[in-house]
């Protein structure tokens, strides 16, 4: 079923090529300095909504997730990114939405990905709410069960690998030819994913997020 017109998102040709052509650099960055892999791409369709939800290991998150999509998507990032003039404005041309520190409060972050939701867009979470310090997966935040159950769509959990190694909090810039590499899981759709409540919703996508990382840990 066709979209109402006013849900749909619309971008000018200029947004859609300067974010092709900063998706094309980026996955050949990847391919040539980080020996990028990625897998799992298959699994999110070609319209409709996604919400996904993936662990935060460094700034190469974002991009690393957006050259596995073959439509753009709408990644959520902390304001202080879009303090710098130049930077904000490059965000906003890649559809970042921005959302306080304190990220359960702030509505109008929350609204506007739920709009874009309603339209059938793809939107990206980081549900631990910051880089990891330890390389491993922290607590998904209950601020970012809130977004998961009222998003009412497919959610989908991804992993990242190898991304803290590159790029971890303590280094001011990557480390070259490090291994990185992403896998999407399966969509899980929201009444099967909100059976249990927002506890457990939170805890079944975590689950699923390391349980990819350890399989790809384990493959050589």
């Amino acid at each position: 079923m066709d979209k109402p017109a006013e849900l749909m998102v619309t971008h000018s040709l200029g947004q859609r090529l300067f974010y092709w052509v900063c998706r094309t650099t980026m996955l050949w960055t990847l391919r040539v300095f980080f020996r990028f892999r990625r897998r799992g791409m298959q699994r999110i369709p070609r319209h409709g909504a996604v919400l996904l939800v993936a662990n935060h290991q460094s700034y190469l998150d974002p991009p690393i997730i957006g050259v596995c999509l073959s439509r753009q998507m709408n990644p959520i990032a902390r304001a202080g990114l879009f303090v710098n003039t130049a930077f904000s404005w490059f965000l906003g041309r890649l559809n970042t939405i921005s959302i306080r520190e304190d990220g359960a409060g702030d509505t109008a972050a929350m609204k506007k990905a739920l709009r874009l939701l309603k339209a059938g867009e793809i939107v990206l979470l980081f549900p631990e709410g910051t880089r990891t310090e330890t390389g491993e997966v922290g607590e998904f935040k209950r601020g970012a069960g809130l977004l998961i159950k009222r998003a009412k769509c497919p959610v989908a959990p991804v992993a990242i690998d190898g991304a803290f190694e590159a790029w971890p909090r303590t280094r001011k810039t990557p480390k070259l030819f490090s291994r990185v590499r992403v896998q999407i899981g399966e969509p899980i759709e929201h009444d099967e994913l909100m059976t249990g409540g927002v506890d457990a919703a939170l805890e079944r996508l975590r689950g699923d997020v390391v349980d990819m990382l350890k399989k790809m840990r384990e493959t050589t």
